[in-house]
Order: structure tokens, then C-alpha cells, then sequence
């Protein structure tokens, strides 16, 4: 062969061992990220491909699929359809053809789907005797009487708010409540009118701001529910050993390295009380003086054994509740009654009810009880988790007789059941600049049936711009809802 043959031959030769090198990285080392890139049209198809699996509420599916119009250029065959959607998309979050997917439905899109590598035994089965694929169903903590208990109280109030219920003898999520909401049926699809739709959702143009998930997404100042979280430090730390001893409180209390009082609301019985009075009264110049005595770093230390200064993942993530670092002796005073740089999301809140209800284990909340194949076979189940202990079994039953005092006879006798024995706090919290807006209302409350356990604990938190400022109150707004949900979870295990 003379040279310019062999030259040509060699290049040739390389062009060809280029190819097959290129082949090769394509189908193996880039196969999986090619196969999820969002722009891999290919991918979109096969999701909408077959109707999606379900996500289940009381053995009753909350989702289900239709067929998509063929008008215009859809190439997507089916489409998601919601039942109450706003009532549930707090949970299931949504699955859009034009935008994508969150919380629920994206976490477990590929159980959802039928792509889930845990579902190849039965995929392989379905492709042998010719049957279409179909996905896997998503089967959920959540109790349908207690969700419907929250979302129709929020929505009767007609304020911005949100409600979590827990168990607390194993975290599980039974309500998650987010006030106003949306349907996310209206842009399940790909056309104009669910352009549209979504278009109307967003805060730019609703300032309500309707899919913002206020249960797990919003932190806000938590105001004197709080003080139960400064009376298991007090309590933890050794500051005082019960509830009926009288605390060193004077009045005025003068904020340390201030001429400024703390100052309570009216003139309510704080100088020198117990601390089960003044929980049950809720006297600031008390919790104020007891945060400011344990320091910052015992009181951030109590703060972060009930959930603070991290995320919590349900798996839907939550944002991290706050208490901050760096504080001086007042500033310490001010978040130890829930104010200052202080701030909580409802599900923080219902975290710290639920770990006082279960003597002082604090378990992990979470919202997936087991993941289905198509057949409801099971894939995996939750177990449930110890997520930290806050508070002795002594010191938890000493703040649960604190708490069952508030609903007896002090601010949250709105929420007693007969025959249940309820506790709970109210918190009226600061909102705006110098307290120019109207408060935040907070109740955190658990019940506890006649076998002593405790089957919920709930957050309630309302943010009424219409209300007459003196009809705000923890006690008179949110306490009334946190009785129905807990409720409807009582009457649903009878």
C-alpha cells in the first residue's frame, strides 16, 4: 500500500474508533444524565405516557389521571387531576406537562411514574405478559378528617394562616394545612388556559402569594407559644425544679443592659409567680427573665434539641425555625418570648407540642407511610425515628400540667373537649416594624385521651390583615380550629 493510501487509511481508522468511542460514553457514561435532562423531550413524553400512580389519603387516592385534548401540538397523553385540590396541595404539591412537578410528586416521581428501580420486577412482569406499565401509588400519613377539620377552619377564618397535626408517639403528619391555596388541576396541562392559570398563582399577580406552603415554607415570629420551650430550659437547666415554686421575678423587670421594662399585656399577676401562673397568664417579665438568667447558649441549646436552626425533611423539605446566635442579655430576654430575631414555622410548633404530649421524645415527623407497585405490593415502608429528647419524662409531665392549666382556666380555654384532657399555649406575636402590623395568632395544643397517651398535638397560626387589632388573640382565633382538628383525630379512633 503505498503512503497517501495508508494515511487515508489510518485517519479513516480514527475517525472510526472516534465514533465508537463517542458511541460508547454516550449510551454508558451519559446515559443516566441524559435520561433526566428536564430538555430531553423524550423524557416528558414517557412521564405523561401512562396514567401516574396515586397519592393516597385513608386508603382513598387524593390524585388521579386523564386524558390530554390532542388540539394543537400536546404529544403528552395523560394528564394529572386532583380531588379538593386545595385542601391537599400543601401535600401532594403538584405535576405539571408545561411546569414540572414539587413536593410529593416530584420527591416520588419515580414510584408515581413506574421508572423507580424498585419497581423493575414488576415492570419486567408487565412487559412479559404485555400489560402497559402504570406507577406505583405514594401512600401517605395524613388522616382526611383532620385535614378537612384544618383547611375548612382556615378557610371559614378567611385569613392567611396554616395548621400541622402530628402524633407524637410517632411523627406522623395528620393534617398540613396551608390557607389561601390552590388547585393544581387548573395547570396540570400544557395549553394556554393552564398557562394562564398558573400565571394568575403567582405572587406577582396575587399578592396572598397562594402556593406558598405556609405549613413548612413561612417562619414566623412563634410570640408566647414559645414560652414553653423557656420553661422546659428552666426546667432542664435546673433554674427551677417544679411548676408551683414562686420564680425570682420582679415587676418591673428591667431588660438587662436597658432602662426598659419588659412589660406584660394588662395587668395581669407576674411579680414573682409560678411559672405554671404566669404560662398560664403569659407573663413576658417572667419567661423574659428566665431566658436572660440561662443565657443564649442554654436557651439556643433547648431551642435546637426541639428542631431550631435546622431543616426539617418530610420529606417534603421545611425551613429551618430560628433562634438566634450572638445575642446579649436582652436580646436573649426578647427571644425567649418568642420575639426578637425569634421565628418558627407551624410544623417547628407542632414539633414541640408533640415532644411535650410524648413525656420529652421528640419524633421525626414525616408525611410517606409506604411507597406502593402498581399491584399495592409494598416497597418500602417508614419506621418511625427518634429525632432527639428536649425533656425528661419528670420535666415533660411537669410542663404538660403547666399546659393543661392554660386550657382549664387561663388563655386557651377555647380549646377543651369533653371528656379529653387538652393543654396547649396562645401566643399573640409582634408583626411589623415597632408591632405597626396586626399580630400573628398562634395556638400549639395536644390531647390526651383516657389511656393517658396522646394520639395529636397541633399548631395553629393565623395572620388576620382584616381583623379589629383587639379581637386578635391566639385563645380566640386559632385555639377554636386546633380543637376541631384534634377532634376529628379523636373520633376517628373510637
Amino acid at each position: 500500500m503505498n503512503k497517501p493510501l495508508r494515511r487515508i487509511a489510518i485517519f479513516c481508522g480514527l475517525l472510526v474508533l472516534t465514533l465508537l468511542v463517542r458511541d460508547n460514553w454516550l449510551q454508558y457514561a451519559k446515559a443516566d444524565s441524559l435520561a433526566s435532562d428536564s430538555k430531553n423531550r423524550r423524557v416528558t413524553i414517557a412521564r405523561y405516557s401512562t396514567p401516574r400512580g396515586d397519592i393516597v389519603v385513608d386508603g382513598e387516592p387524593v390524585t388521579g389521571s386523564a386524558k390530554t385534548s390532542k388540539s394543537g401540538l400536546n404529544d403528552l397523553e395523560y394528564k394529572r387531576t386532583y380531588v379538593n385540590g386545595p385542601m391537599w396541595a400543601p401535600v401532594t404539591g403538584y405535576a405539571s406537562q408545561a411546569f414540572g412537578a414539587n413536593q410529593l410528586e416530584n420527591l416520588e416521581d419515580g414510584i408515581l411514574t413506574g421508572n423507580d428501580d424498585r419497581l423493575f420486577f414488576r415492570n419486567t412482569l408487565d412487559m412479559i405478559t404485555g400489560k402497559q406499565t402504570k406507577g406505583g401509588n405514594v401512600v401517605t400519613t395524613l388522616d382526611a378528617a383532620a385535614q378537612s377539620a384544618a383547611y375548612n377552619g382556615l378557610k371559614k377564618q378567611g385569613a392567611k394562616g396554616a395548621v400541622v397535626a402530628l402524633e407524637p408517639s410517632t411523627g406522623k403528619i395528620l393534617a398540613l394545612a396551608s390557607y389561601p391555596s390552590y388547585d393544581p388541576s387548573v395547570f396540570a396541562g400544557n395549553s394556554n388556559d393552564d398557562a394562564e392559570a398558573w400565571k394568575k398563582l403567582q405572587k406577582k399577580y396575587d399578592p396572598d402569594d397562594p402556593m406558598l406552603n405556609r405549613a413548612l415554607r413561612e417562619t414566623y415570629p412563634p410570640g408566647s407559644t414559645f414560652k414553653v420551650v423557656t420553661a422546659s430550659a428552666a426546667l432542664e437547666n435546673g433554674l427551677y425544679g417544679d411548676a408551683d415554686s414562686k420564680t425570682d421575678s420582679p415587676l418591673p423587670w428591667i431588660m438587662p443592659g436597658t432602662s426598659t421594662p419588659l412589660n406584660n399585656e394588662g395587668n395581669i399577676p407576674c411579680k414573682d409567680a409560678t411559672m405554671r401562673e404566669a404560662l398560664r397568664v403569659s407573663c413576658n417579665s417572667v419567661f423574659g427573665k428566665i431566658g436572660a438568667d440561662l443565657g443564649q447558649d442554654k436557651m439556643r441549646e433547648e431551642a435546637e434539641k426541639f428542631g431550631f436552626n435546622a431543616e426539617q425533611f418530610t420529606p417534603v423539605r421545611s425551613s429551618a425555625s430560628v433562634f438566634s446566635k450572638d445575642l446579649n442579655a436582652s436580646q436573649t430576654a426578647l427571644s425567649s418570648i418568642g420575639q426578637f430575631n425569634t421565628a418558627a414555622t407551624p410544623l417547628q410548633m407542632a414539633m414541640v407540642a408533640s415532644a411535650i404530649a410524648n413525656d420529652g421524645k421528640l419524633m421525626k415527623p414525616y408525611m410517606i407511610d409506604q411507597l406502593q407497585s402498581s399491584n399495592l405490593d409494598q416497597v418500602s415502608k417508614t419506621e418511625p425515628e427518634e429525632l432527639s429528647r428536649p425533656l425528661s419524662p419528670k420535666n415533660a409531665q411537669i410542663l404538660q400540667s403547666m399546659m393543661e392549666t392554660v386550657v382549664k382556666e387561663g388563655t386557651g380555654t377555647n380549646a377543651q373537649i369533653d371528656g379529653v384532657t387538652v393543654g396547649g399555649k396562645t401566643g399573640t406575636a409582634q408583626h411589623g416594624v415597632e408591632n405597626s402590623e396586626n399580630p400573628y395568632a398562634w395556638f400549639i395544643s395536644y390531647a390526651k385521651v383516657g389511656d393517658n397517651s396522646s394520639p395529636v398535638a397541633v399548631a395553629v397560626v393565623i395572620e388576620d390583615e382584616n381583623a379589629h387589632r383587639d379581637d386578635i388573640s391566639g385563645g380566640g382565633l386559632a385555639a377554636p380550629i386546633a380543637k376541631k382538628v384534634m377532634q376529628a383525630v379523636i373520633n376517628a379512633k373510637k
